[in-house]
Parts: C-alpha cells; sequence; structure tokens
C-alpha cells in the first residue's frame, strides 16, 4: 500500500500501535512492527495529506505542499533533551508558507495521537524577527486581527492557542496601545482537540479542511509582514497616532 492508493481513513490498529508505542518506546519494538506503521498509519496519513494539500488550491495555495514534506518524522531529536525515548507519540505534518518552509510563519498543523486529534492554524514559537514583524504588524492592523480571532465560527471549530504572553509590554512597544493586549503574545494561534477516535471517523479530511478554511484568514494576516518582503520604517505611537 502506498500514498497513492491508500484510503485517508485510520483504522483502530493505527491507535493500538500509538498506544504501544507509548508503552514500549524503544527501537526494538518499533522495528518489530515497522510493517504496522507502514501499513495502519504513514500510508494512511500520507494520503490524507495529500488530499488536504490539494483541496489548499482553493484557500491556501501558497500552502500547498507534497504529502511527504508535510509530514512531520516520527523520530525525536534527542541530542539536548534529558528524555532519550527514540519516537514520538503522536504523527503529525505542517504546512508552511511556500518559502518559508525551514522558518516559522504562519501555517497549518494537524497530528494524530494516543488520546488526541489535534487540528491548529496560526504562528506558533516564530524566531526572533518574524516575532517582531508580527508585533509591529499588531500597531497598525489591530482592529482587523480584533475581528478575526474574535470571528464566531472560528471560536466554534477551535480555541485560541495559549500565547505565552509576556507579563510587560515588549521593550519598544507603547504602553496605552490598544494593541497590548496581543502585542505581548509570544504566538498567535488556534487549536481544535478532538477525541482520537475522530481519525477513525469517515470525513476526517473534510472537517479537517472545514477548520482549515476557518482558520485561513488569520493565517494569512500572520503571514502578511513577510509576504509583503517590504522594509518598514520605525514606528512611534504618540498623541493616540502612529507616526512613522
Amino acid at each position: 500500500m502506498n500514498a497513492v492508493t491508500a484510503q485517508p481513513i485510520f483504522t483502530e490498529e493505527a491507535l493500538r500501535f500509538l498506544r504501544g508505542l507509548k508503552r514500549n518506546n524503544k527501537r526494538e519494538w518499533f522495528e518489530a512492527r515497522r510493517d504496522i506503521y507502514e501499513r495502519e498509519l504513514k500510508a494512511p496519513m500520507l494520503a490524507l495529506l495529500e488530499r488536504l494539500s490539494e483541496g489548499m488550491v482553493d484557500y491556501a495555495p501558497a500552502h500547498m505542499r507534497p504529502a511527504g514534506k508535510a509530514l512531520f518524522r516520527i523520530y525525536r531529536d534527542t541530542r539536548f533533551s534529558h528524555d532519550k525515548s527514540p519516537y514520538k507519540t503522536h504523527l503529525g505534518a505542517w504546512w508552511a508558507r511556500a518559502g518559508m518552509e525551514k522558518t516559522s510563519g504562519g501555517g497549518y498543523y494537524m497530528h494524530i495521537g494516543v488520546s488526541e486529534f489535534v487540528i491548529a492554524a496560526g504562528c506558533y514559537m516564530p524566531e526572533k524577527e518574524q516575532l517582531l514583524a508580527i508585533r509591529r504588524h499588531l500597531l497598525e492592523h489591530h482592529e482587523e486581527f480584533r475581528r478575526l480571532i474574535g470571528d464566531r465560527k472560528l471560536l466554534r471549530a477551535f480555541k485560541v492557542h495559549d500565547p505565552m504572553a509576556l507579563s510587560r509590554p515588549p521593550k519598544g512597544f507603547p504602553v496605552d496601545h490598544p494593541a497590548m493586549e496581543w502585542i505581548k503574545w509570544r504566538q498567535w494561534g488556534v487549536t481544535a482537540h478532538l477525541p482520537a477516535e475522530a481519525a477513525l471517523k469517515r470525513g476526517l479530511a473534510e472537517e479537517i479542511e472545514k477548520r482549515f478554511r476557518l482558520a485561513a484568514p488569520l493565517v494569512d494576516f500572520l503571514n502578511a509582514p513577510f509576504a509583503a518582503r517590504r522594509e518598514r520604517s520605525p514606528l512611534v505611537w504618540t498623541g493616540g497616532r502612529l507616526h512613522g
């Protein structure tokens, strides 16, 4: 079975494999069951990713990626971790914007795990330059962000992801700015946590795509300061107005 012929539907065997991996996170255990991983987890995942990527032509064409490029490796990077478990206990994917595959930026995410199926969209843990760019973008476009992050349809499908907000305004930003609540955030996104069994239902691809479509305006907003590729002059907030 390969990514072309596999149906984008997981079976109970996929969840049993992940539960077993959580209990036996060892190379010997994994290698003895690699055929199950390839057949029941990786192949259906690739088929699902291919279908989702093709659908993005309508709402996120800059995020379309080959399934194999969107898929995260199941192997953990243990070089700087005290936890030396070699495998993740979930299998996930990330659709970055074209040209930003090696950085952060705004994108779309999903994973199937032991106890939950996660669907998310936004900009998570951006690098320093991107963090600054989004904060500067909020200075000028905070009303648009207010509308996007408060959209009722979006919030019925997702919850706002933990923004990891600073306790104080970041250096160089006006304390009295109306967007300060969001400027203090260190990541901007939305997340839906569904039961793992949601992955077994037919219509999974449609459910993910429906939520991705709702989040697309937010992702586009977060990518705007990068996509524009233009230099911005320093901004100063005085007298209740922005001055460039």
